[in-house]
């Protein structure tokens, strides 16, 4: 589908001040918009979070068929681009940050629950609530349409970031984003639901001609636009440093992520929706510009420690072959599938002969592999076990052991094929990945077969008590 906007004559611009009130923006036929107070920082005991933003008219248009939300009290943030022209966007952008919103707000225990213990049910619990929520937006949006001919056809993009203490919760459909700016490097965490983004996938066009393809527009999913729509969810760490910026594509089409992390690491946090709108509009201003700005800050003395172990966990699965050929947000969606376990020291962890289906990666601390009750190797942080459960149920090859106080990521086979099923790229990648993983076993177990032999038919060859 094509994206198509009516002109229009209001210019919306907006950011955050000082009250604990949520800032709802959309385009309105009745009006001016008044500017909101301002926010304080929403705590958490590891976490604050502060947030701003702004949505811009642009150059070329003369109306605002975005929304956005800033809802610090609820921990909830989105920006929605409406299509469907004056007075059919705007009531479709509006439409859904109204019904995701109280869609939360009604159950808003189940991120309550997340933030108090991110356990696999709460993490599921909370992604289904973001789904449930933009579903039950699309089916009013789609009713609307259906019955009011003068919006027939109306739909938006959705993306959305609801924090629940140290986890946040994004749901996407559209062309809208999310980036995470963590450590100076900026990171997309959503994938953009657009033809040009399939024809990539699919290596049928290159990155040359998708910047000039006169297709760069249209979109593969949207909301409203059917009754259902299918919407991508990603748990993802929040911890103290990181930035997340979302933003219609009225900004993202005159950025490269490099300039997000550059612009995050040169500006207070207050400034960054005003500057990423001014750019946009100096670098043509073709569409509307709507972006939020999350920021979040910590106590030092519990921060530090946060913000290793999340870092710790992206590294430590980067350097598994398994995982090696994923980005950065199929890595995040991976992460989102482990839970944290912590094991005392002499404490087995997998016990050789009992089958297992899970992968382990030491965190924090040392283990010790044993065979035949004999050790044969010690792994720290960083060091993994068990990758073959993951695969089938079959008996464990060794031991291992807590040799100190040892706290690590696991990942099941379960949980791992869960995604899978939703995500057929990242399937793909790691269905090849195991198939390296048991190539190069394979070719090792026939160097170490080899020289056996060798070693067997020199040893035979030897005849110290031969006849003379």
């Amino acid at each position: 589908m094509t994206r198509r906007r009516a002109s229009s004559t209001c210019c919306i611009a907006a950011r955050p001040s000082d009250a604990a009130c949520p800032l709802v923006l959309s385009a309105r036929a009745d009006g001016p918009y008044g500017v909101p107070p301002s926010f304080p920082p929403r705590t958490h005991p590891v976490l604050t979070t502060e947030a701003h933003g702004k949505t811009d008219v642009g150059r070329k248009r003369q109306h605002n068929e975005d929304a956005m939300l800033v809802d610090p009290g609820l921990g909830l943030y989105i920006v929605a681009d409406g299509m469907g022209g004056h007075a059919a966007g705007e009531v479709a952008s509006a439409r859904s940050v109204e019904v995701v919103k109280q869609h939360l707000i009604a159950n808003r225990s189940i991120l309550k629950d997340l933030s108090r213990e991110a356990t696999q049910a709460n993490r599921a619990a909370a992604a289904s609530l973001i789904e449930v929520g933009v579903q039950r937006a699309c089916a009013d949006i789609y009713k609307t349409a259906t019955t009011d001919a003068s919006k027939r056809g109306m739909g938006t993009t959705f993306v959305c970031l609801a924090l629940a203490g140290s986890k946040g919760v994004i749901g996407h459909v559209g062309d809208s984003r999310v980036y995470l700016v963590r450590n100076g490097q900026c990171h997309r965490l959503t994938e953009d639901h657009t033809l040009i983004s399939a024809q990539l996938k699919a290596g049928t066009i290159t990155k040359e001609q998708a910047a000039t393809s006169q297709y760069r527009n249209v979109i593969t999913r949207a909301v409203g636009i059917q009754e259902s729509v299918q919407v991508d969810t990603l748990i993802v760490d929040a911890v103290p440093g990181d930035t997340f910026i979302l933003c219609s594509d009225g900004l993202h089409g005159y950025l490269n992520d490099d300039e997000v992390a550059s612009m995050v690491a040169s500006a207070p946090l207050a400034e960054l929706p005003e500057r990423f709108v001014a750019l946009a509009n100096e670098r043509g201003g073709k569409d509307n510009i709507t972006t939020v700005v999350v920021g979040c800050s910590g106590d030092p003395a519990t921060a530090t420690e946060e913000v290793a172990e999340a870092q710790s966990r992206m590294e430590a699965l980067k350097k598994i072959p398994l995982f090696r050929h994923l980005t950065y947000k199929e890595q995040t969606a991976v992460l989102s599938t482990a839970s944290t376990r912590t094991f005392p020291a002499g404490r087995e962890i997998v016990t050789e002969g009992q089958p297992g289906e899970e992968l382990f990666v030491v965190i924090r601390g040392r283990v010790s592999v044993e065979k035949g009750g004999v050790e044969i190797a010690e792994l720290r942080a960083g060091g993994h076990f068990g990758e073959m459960g993951l695969i089938d149920n079959a008996p464990r090859s060794a031991t291992v052991r807590a040799i100190e106080p040892t706290r690590t990521m696991v990942i099941s086979r379960g949980d791992l094929m869960g995604l899978m099923k939703r995500e057929s790229i990242l399937a793909v990648k790691l269905l090849w990945s195991f198939v390296q993983v048991l190539s190069d076993r394979l070719r090792e177990t026939n160097s170490e077969l080899s020289e056996a032999r060798q070693e067997l038919a020199a040893a035979q060859a030897i005849q110290p008590f031969a006849e003379d």
